[in-house]
This record gives structure tokens, sequence and C-alpha cells, in this order.
């Protein structure tokens, strides 16, 4: 049976090309009068999508319109589609066109106008790479509405010009110990690309070079290469640079810290976020490979939303399998978690881990599960973790009234709605303001303040539950959070003890390094002055600060308050400082009247991105009374 034939020209394009594009469309069957064609863009019609082109010809430029043999311009109708904000376009056909014939929908500039600079008056392509990029059209040759199965157009999208180079290295590495490197060549767009001059060689170098490192590279066709074998012979701060010798530009990696010995990984992801490219429950295979492939993030987390319309049955499997399936150790580690809608304030909204495979999602409506509570008694703190996530959004925080430190180990102290570590008036430098406002009630020093004790952890964007609402409003958006993870192996068990250790920290999405010591104790710690009297004393704090651009400001915070700035002139510092003020002056007191002081750190880089350490604790207690050693027995 003769068939159709479907083609585009151009039959490649770049990301975010402007220009007219043609989809020609030669028909195996003559097509009758009356008949319709149906056009769909098959887009989610967001920023990165493709541009909705408009039916009104007198506009010029973007338009869509149909174009037969003989030169007739058909001008087509919208046609809305539920649950989408992107119409399709519909075209009657005037008369018979034979079999044979070709009818061509063309996307950009209208048939009139001066096209002598395409990329002034055409339609923009989407902004993201993608192998056979489909677009619809379906036929009806009745002109009921009645439409076959659609045929297909395909184009390939492939990065535009070169515009960025990035350098995936390791945080973390140790002295004369071998590792390996990424560098991504990308568009403006955050894209893959080889699009660049031919003769464009790139230049290797770093702090503190070795003389015998001297590398050219040249861009690959698969706009990535990885360099093995790397490796530092001093201790310190270092950055790998890139320098294309033929703009002249450098490109620089986040910092690594070379340790004179190291045995542990500093790990960067997300355990709350969802990708602005690649939806998450529909297409979570896809998403996984963009987190850990072009995020080079080192793990993450699902965190769809517990409702049956949000994840059915079904998905929730398919999401599930997906996470084990990519879980590779010193790869890729993944997690299994989900969004809980809680009572208001009371509970709010938690991001749930499982630390295992194949678990069920626990959804609020469920009589087994309908609350914290009831989920808590069901299951052990070894199961999972509960994390508290914008804890200050408006009534859909949580008031840390009814705390459990056993399955809260960490909170959400950012992510690209706002932070929730304090009110503006206090400080507050990302205020959660818009359509939700700041709740007090949610303030995560206030929490500190009352003895509840958790470690920090960043979200990253989200557009699901009780954020979907927030894209159509007033909302103030800022960048995606990271959390960075201290661990001794590169995998989920190790992330997983090291999130209940609190061994971990909050960025506004810039790879901060950060370091954060009281009497040589990380970060999360709980200390006693009853097993080290000292610290009632002194506190001596300790650490090492290591930003992607320079740094504005390193803060020391105890019990809410600044007590010591640093002004660093570099984008590294090393820092010390002992707190002299005495112990029993300084302590805050909980309900049941222990007392302690808790102490973290706040960096400020000059662009505004913060990281924030987790607290250390620091508990005044007297020591347990000596035990008099039992007499002898007479006789």
């Amino acid at each position: 049976m003769r068939r159709s034939i479907c083609y585009c020209e151009p039959q490649v394009a770049r990301a975010g090309q402007i220009a007219t594009w043609k989809f020609h469309y030669t028909t195996a069957t003559s097509l009758p009068k009356g008949s319709k064609l149906k056009f769909d863009l098959n887009s989610h019609g967001r920023d990165i999508d493709w541009e909705i082109p408009t039916c009104d010809l007198a506009e010029g430029v973007n338009v869509i319109y149909a174009l037969l043999e003989d030169g007739e311009v058909l001008e087509a109708s919208e046609v809305e589609v539920p649950s989408s904000v992107v119409p399709q376009y519909e075209f009657e056909i005037p008369a018979t066109i034979k079999s044979g014939a070709t009818v061509t929908i063309v996307m950009g500039a209208a048939a009139d106008v001066d096209d002598t600079n395409p990329e002034e008056v055409g339609s923009t392509a989407q902004l993201t790479t993608q192998r056979r990029r489909n677009f619809l059209l379906y036929v009806d040759t009745k002109g009921k509405g009645n439409y076959d199965e659609p045929e297909m157009f395909s184009i390939d999208i492939r990065g535009a010009k070169l515009s960025t180079i990035r350098i995936l290295a390791p945080s973390f590495v140790a002295k004369n110990k071998r590792f390996d490197i990424t560098v991504r060549f990308e568009d403006e767009f955050g894209n893959l690309t080889n699009f660049a001059p031919e003769d464009t060689l790139i230049d290797l170098s770093y702090e503190h070079l070795r003389e015998n490192l001297n590398w050219k590279l040249f861009i690959p066709e698969t706009g990535f290469v990885i360099l093995p074998n790397l490796y530092l012979n001093e201790a310190g701060i270092y950055r790998v640079q890139l320098r294309n010798l033929k703009t002249k530009e450098t490109f620089t990696s986040a910092p690594i810290k070379c340790f004179q010995e190291n045995s542990h990984n500093l790990l960067w992801g997300q355990l709350h976020g969802e990708s602005e490219r690649i939806d998450s429950t529909e297409n979570i295979e896809n998403c996984l490979r963009h987190f850990r492939d072009d995020k080079a993030y080192n793990f993450f987390a699902t965190s769809n939303c517990d409702t049956v319309e949000e994840t059915s049955n079904d998905m929730w499997k398919l999401i599930s399998q997906n996470i084990a399936d990519f879980n590779e150790e010193d790869r890729f580690a993944t997690l299994l978690g989900f969004q809980f809608q809680g009572e208001k304030l009371k509970e709010g909204t938690r991001q749930i881990l499982h630390f295992k495979d194949a678990k069920p999602i626990l959804r609020q409506k469920d009589a087994k599960s309908s609350s914290l509570t009831k989920i808590y008694r069901g299951l052990h703190a070894k199961e999972i973790l509960s994390i508290p996530t914008f804890t200050m959004g408006g009534n859909k925080g949580y008031n840390f009234k009814e705390f459990h430190p056993e399955f809260e180990r960490v909170v959400e102290i950012y992510n690209a709605w706002g932070s929730s570590e304090c009110l503006k008036s206090e400080g507050n430098p990302f205020p959660i303001t818009g359509h939700f406002e700041e709740n007090k009630a949610g303030s995560i020093q206030a929490a500190l303040q009352r003895n509840c004790r958790f470690g920090f952890v960043a979200g990253g964007l989200d557009d699901r539950g009780i954020y979907g609402e927030l894209f159509d409003s007033k909302q103030v958006q800022y960048t995606p959070g990271l959390t960075g993870v201290i661990c001794e192996k590169y995998a989920r068990e190790a992330i997983i003890e090291a999130l209940q250790r609190r061994s971990c920290y909050a960025t506004t999405g810039a790879r901060i390094i950060i370091g954060f010591y009281i009497a040589g104790h990380l970060m999360g710690s709980e200390l006693s002055t009853a097993k080290k009297p000292g610290l009632k004393v002194n506190r001596h704090i300790s650490g090492y600060v290591a930003g992607t651009e320079p740094l504005k400001s390193v803060e020391i915070i105890r019990n809410g308050q600044v007590i010591h700035t640093f002004s660093p002139d570099n984008y590294h510092f090393d820092y010390f400082f002992d707190d002299m003020e005495p112990l029993e002056k300084v302590v805050l007191k909980d309900s049941e009247k222990a007392s302690f002081a808790y102490y973290y750190l706040r960096v400020t880089q000059v662009d505004n991105h913060v990281g924030w350490s987790s607290p250390i604790w620091v508990d005044l207690e007297s020591p347990a009374p000596a035990v008099e050693a039992p007499k002898p027995k007479k006789g």
C-alpha cells in the first residue's frame, strides 16, 4: 500500500534557532474538498519549548499557515486542547487534492514577508536538544472532526553555538591519588554541542601547575570528553582551568580540595526537586539521565506527590523500577522518595525517603498513612527519613511543635521558592514572598532555639503539589538549591548514613566547599561539657571554605546571632575562631530546662550564592558523679 510522505525543511535545527520551518506532506490518497488537517506542535508551552505561532498572518512573523502546490495560502484556526496551553492548528481543504500532491505547513515568516534575514522573522526552535523531535499531523477526509492516527514529522535538534565549557571534577581528592574530570562543551542553553570553528583548540591548566602537564583539546563530536588520571601532588585548594585559544575565554571548575590524606567524599545532589526540562513522573528514565549526565549530580531522589492523580500506582511501579536500575555505586546514587502533604502547620509538607527499593508510596488519603503519626508508628527510623520542607511557606508550612528527631534528622533550609532560615526582618537573604508569604511559625532558627536538632539540606525547583500554583503567581523564584553530603563511600547506603549523622549542608546551587568543626568535630555533631569540660571556657571553631566565586563573608552564627564575621579577599579561606565567652552565659534552655548552644556557618559569595553548614550543638552538663568503690567485706 502506498504511504504518505512526511519530511521537514530543514531537517536539522539548532537549539534556539530562528527560522521558517516547512513541513511537507505528500498524500498517498486524494483529499476531497472539505477535508481537514490538524497540526500539533507536540509542545508543553514552556519557555524552553518551541515558540507558539499565531494564526494571524498580519503579524508577519512567527505565524502558521498551509501552502498548496498552486501557491494558495490556507489560514489556520486554533483548536483548544483540554489541559494544555498550546492549541492545535486546523486547516480546511478548499478543493480536491489529488494523490501524490503536497501540502506544506509553514511556521515562521508569512509568505509576503521579506525573508532576506530569516533569523529575524521566523519562529524560535526549542532550547533543548532532542533526537527525532516529532510534530503530528492528523487527517480527516470527511471533514467532520473524526481524525485518523497521526502522520509524523521529525526534526533533529542539536546544540547551538559553543558558549560555555563546563568542567566537572570531584570536590574532595587526596594527594597523589588519581581522579577523572569530565569536560562538557555547551551552548548558551546548557546543551552539549560541537558547533564551533574547526580550528578551536582548548588549553588545560590549574593552579600549582605541574611542568609536565600541557594538554591541548579539540572539541569532540559528542560534545564532551573525559580526562583520566589527573592527580595533585600538594594539599590545598585547586581549580581546573580551560582556555579557548581562539576566543581567549577562560573557564574554571568548581573548587577541588586536596587533602594530605582523605577517606571521605563530598557528593552533590537533590533530595527534593524537579527538572525544568524533563518531567520526573511521565519520563522518569530521561529525568534520571538528565540529572546524572547533564547536571552531573552524584545523587538524586524522586519527590512525586503522594496523590493518585499525580502519581498512579502504575507510575509509582515504573518510578521504583527506574530508581533501582539507575542506582550504581561510584557513579550515581538514587533514592526512592515522595512528597507527603500533611495537616497544615502541624505536619506541613514532607519529603519522605525510603532507604530500600520497591517500597510503597504512603498516601495521605489511605487510612494507614493518613497522618505522620500513623506512618511513624508503622515504620522504623532505619527505614525512612522524613524531611520537613518549605517550613515557612505560609499556611502550607510546619511549626516544629511535634518534632520527631529520630525520623526528622534534616530539614530543608532552602529551595527555589525561598529560605526558611529566619524572617526577612532578621536578615533572610531569600525571603518567601508573593503568593505565599513567610510564616514565622516555621522559622528554622526559632525551632533551633527550642532545641530541635536537625541538619540542613536544600531543595531544587518544584512545580507540583503545593508549588503548582506558584508559577502563575507573583511568588519570587530563586535558583534551585543543592545538598552537599560528606560520606565515606560513593554509595546510597553511605549517603543515608551521612544524612542520619547530619553530615551534610545546603547551598543555593553553587558547589561551595564548606568545612565546619568545633573542637575537631564535624558539622552535625553533639558535644557535651560532661565529656569535654574545656568547652565551658572555649569553643574552638575551625574549618575551610572554597567558593565558586570570590567570598563576600563567612559568618559564625551562635544561637541565631552572628558572633563573628570573616571578610576574605579570595575564593578560598581557612578560618579559626575561639568563642571564649563562658558557656553558662550564652546557653539557651528548652522546655525541659536542658542547657545548650548551637553554632552553624553561613557563607556568602560576591554573586550572592549562599551556603549553610549543618549546626553543631554544645550541651552544658555536669560530669557524672564518681562511683565510690565498694569496701571490702570484713572477715
